[in-house]
């Protein structure tokens, strides 16, 4: 069965936010990627260094039920409002259970990125469901999760 935790976004403050979290919970991060990290794509303008050392996405394990993940919103992206900054995320337990969710809760809402198989190794999806809520879904399939 699939688990649901908190995702936060941030405006270039995600780091300084999660070493407070993980400084609070006592924990270490368990992935932190930076934007930097990702392969450059051809019809995306190429980063800043400073665009470059925001957060992608950070995972921090509060518990074995719990997790706090978190990104610095993309750089460029309009609309970023403080207190809507969160989203839904979904760690599926499969590609079939990943894509059930997809297409079950992105009926009638908008899709901010198709599922689809990523440069991290998972399979992984976004969306805003019909009641303004945003979502992401996750599935790690253990023969293509990339060493932390």
């Amino acid at each position: 069965m699939a688990t649901v935790n908190p995702y936060l976004m941030f405006d270039g403050n995600c780091k300084e936010a999660f070493d407070f979290y993980k400084s609070a919970f006592g924990k270490e991060f368990t992935d932190l990627n930076l934007f930097g990290d990702m392969p450059t794509q051809e019809a995306m303008p190429p980063l800043s260094e400073s665009q470059k050392a925001m957060v992608m996405h950070v995972r921090l394990e509060i518990s074995a039920e719990t997790i706090l993940y978190g990104s610095d919103i993309f750089p460029g992206t309009p609309g970023f409002k403080t207190g809507d900054n969160y989203a839904v995320s979904i760690n599926a337990d499969s590609r079939d259970e990943a894509t059930h969710l997809f297409n079950k809760l992105s009926d009638g809402g908008t899709v901010k990125m198709p599922l689809a198989d990523t440069f991290w190794g998972a399979y992984f999806g976004m969306w805003k469901d019909k009641f303004g809520i945003d979502w992401l879904v996750n599935y790690d399939d253990p023969a293509k999760v990339q060493p932390h």
